[in-house]
C-alpha cells in the first residue's frame, strides 16, 4: 500500500518507519525543511530506538521519501496518516489549527475524478467530536457529503517514547473509529500482522480514549508520589509498599473498581480515605489528589441524583430498590443509596424503598446508629416486595438490577443508577 504521512514528529516518524518495515510505500509530507532533508539523507531527525536504522534501510530500499507538498502524491496512495501537533492552547484546549489545515490541503488535493475513496486516518488526540464537527464539514465542502471519494477513520495511537518501534508492533490495544462504527478494511490490511484487542466504535469514543488513557497514567503517577510522600514522611520502605500494592492483580491492578457507575461507599472506603488524608496532613506531605476523592465521589452522588430526577413531576411517587451498600447484605454504613434517598425526601419526593435484606429490629451498633441518624424514616419507608410491585410509581430507582426480576407495573420509567453511564 502507498501511504503519505502528515506530520513528521515522534509518531509519524515512527509510523513510517515501523510501515516501511512491513514493505509498505511512504511519503512523508512536513513544513519543516531540515526533517525533509534527513530523511532523503536516510538519517533519522529524532533521537528514537531503533528509527534511524529502520529509515536508513527503507530509503535505501525506495520505500521511504519526503515532501514539503502532497499534491503529486497523493493521487496515487491509497491512504493518509494524521499525526500533525495538538498543542495546548491557552485556554488549556487543544489547539486545532493544524489538523484544521492539514484536512482542507487533503481535502483540495483529492481528486474528484478518483474511483477508489482516499482513507484518511487522524492520530492526533482531538477533542470528542472533532471528527464529525470539524473534520467531515471540511471534506464534505470541498468534495460533498456522498462522493465517495474519501473515508475517515479516527484511530488513536498508544506510542510511548524510547519504546515507541515495540509499540508500535505490540500495543495494548487497536480502537478504530469511524462513522457507523463498523471496521475500516484499509485499516484491518495495516494491521493484519498485530496480535492486539480491537474495539470498533463510533468518533466519538475512539476520541475521547486517548484523554481518559493519558489522564489515568497521570493519576497513577500522582497518586504513586503522593503515597511516596507520606511514606517518606514515615520514614518506611515506599518500595516495600508498592511491590504489595502491584502484586495484586484482582483488585488493584484489573479492571475492579474502573467502570463507571454509582458512587463508592460502605464501611471501609469513605473512613480510610479520611484517615489517609488526616495522616497526610499531620504528616504535611500535600496529597491533593486524594484529598479531592471524596468530594469527587460527593459530586457523582449529587450527579446521580440530578439525573434520576429529570422531568420528575413535583411530589412524584418514587420506589428506590435497594438501599444497603451491596447486594445481600443490611449494612447501611455510607451506602450512597442513603444519600440519594435522603436527597430525594429532601427535595418532597414521595419515597418508598424495597430491600429484602433490611429489617430494622434487627440492625445494631454502628450499622443502626448511621442508618436512622442519615435516615430517621427509614422504618416508615420501607414496603414489601407485593407493595412494591402493586404501587404505581412515577419513577422507579434500580440500584441492584432487581426490576428485571420483579413483576412491576408495565409503563413505569426505570433508571438503574449503575449504568446511567
Amino acid at each position: 500500500m502507498k501511504i503519505a504521512i502528515f506530520g513528521l514528529g515522534y509518531v509519524g516518524l515512527t509510523a513510517a518507519a515501523c510501515l516501511t518495515r512491513e514493505g509498505h510505500s511512504v511519503v512523508g509530507i512536513d513544513v519543516n525543511d531540515e526533517k525533509i532533508a534527513a530523511v532523503h539523507a536516510g538519517r533519522s531527525p529524532i533521537t528514537e530506538p531503533g528509527v534511524a536504522e529502520l529509515i536508513q534501510a527503507a530509503v535505501n530500499k525506495g520505500l521511504l521519501s519526503a515532501s514539503k507538498d502532497a499534491a503529486p502524491h497523493l493521487g496515487s496512495c491509497q491512504m493518509a496518516i494524521v499525526c500533525v501537533g495538538t498543542p495546548s492552547a491557552p485556554d488549556g484546549s487543544h489547539n486545532m489549527a493544524y489538523i484544521a489545515e492539514v484536512s482542507r490541503q487533503i481535502a483540495s488535493m483529492i481528486d474528484p475524478a478518483r474511483r477508489d475513496p482516499l482513507t484518511v486516518v487522524y492520530r492526533s488526540t482531538m477533542r470528542p467530536g472533532t471528527t464529525e464537527e470539524l473534520i467531515q464539514p471540511i471534506f464534505e465542502q470541498k468534495l460533498g457529503p456522498d462522493s465517495g471519494k474519501f473515508e475517515l477513520v479516527y484511530c488513536p495511537e498508544f506510542l510511548r517514547e524510547s519504546v515507541a518501534i515495540d509499540d508500535y508492533f505490540h500495543p495494548p490495544k487497536i480502537v478504530v473509529g469511524t462513522r457507523d462504527g463498523r471496521p475500516c478494511q484499509r485499516l484491518e490490511q495495516l494491521n493484519a500482522g498485530i496480535e492486539a484487542p480491537r474495539f470498533y466504535t463510533r468518533y466519538p469514543e475512539a476520541e475521547l480514549t486517548k484523554f481518559v488513557d493519558n489522564t489515568f497514567h497521570a493519576v497513577k503517577a500522582a497518586f504513586a508520589n503522593e503515597i511516596g510522600r507520606v511514606c517518606s514522611r514515615l520514614g518506611i520502605s515506599a518500595r516495600t509498599v508498592y511491590e504489595i500494592f502491584t502484586s495484586d492483580r484482582i483488585l488493584n491492578i484489573s479492571t475492579a473498581y474502573l467502570r463507571p457507575g454509582g458512587a463508592f461507599g460502605g464501611s471501609c472506603l469513605p473512613k480510610d480515605v479520611r484517615a489517609l488524608q488526616y495522616l497526610s496532613s499531620d504528616l504535611g506531605a500535600d496529597t491533593h489528589l486524594i484529598d479531592s476523592v471524596l468530594r469527587s465521589n460527593d459530586a457523582h452522588k449529587h450527579f446521580l441524583f440530578e439525573s434520576c430526577i429529570r422531568d420528575l413531576p413535583p411530589r412524584g411517587k418514587v420506589l428506590m430498590l435497594g438501599i444497603a451498600f451491596k447486594s445481600d447484605s443490611d449494612d447501611l454504613r455510607e451506602s450512597p443509596n442513603i444519600d440519594m434517598a435522603r436527597k430525594l425526601l429532601h427535595a418532597g419526593f414521595d419515597l418508598s424503598i424495597y430491600d429484602p435484606h433490611i429489617v430494622p429490629s434487627k440492625l445494631l451498633g454502628q450499622n443502626l446508629g448511621y442508618a436512622f441518624s442519615n435516615l430517621p424514616k427509614l422504618n416508615k419507608l420501607l414496603i414489601t416486595k407485593e407493595a412494591a410491585e402493586a404501587g404505581r410509581f412515577d419513577l422507579v430507582i434500580d440500584t441492584r438490577g432487581w426490576a428485571k426480576a420483579l413483576a412491576l407495573q408495565p409503563g413505569q420509567r426505570v433508571i438503574d443508577v449503575n449504568t446511567l453511564q
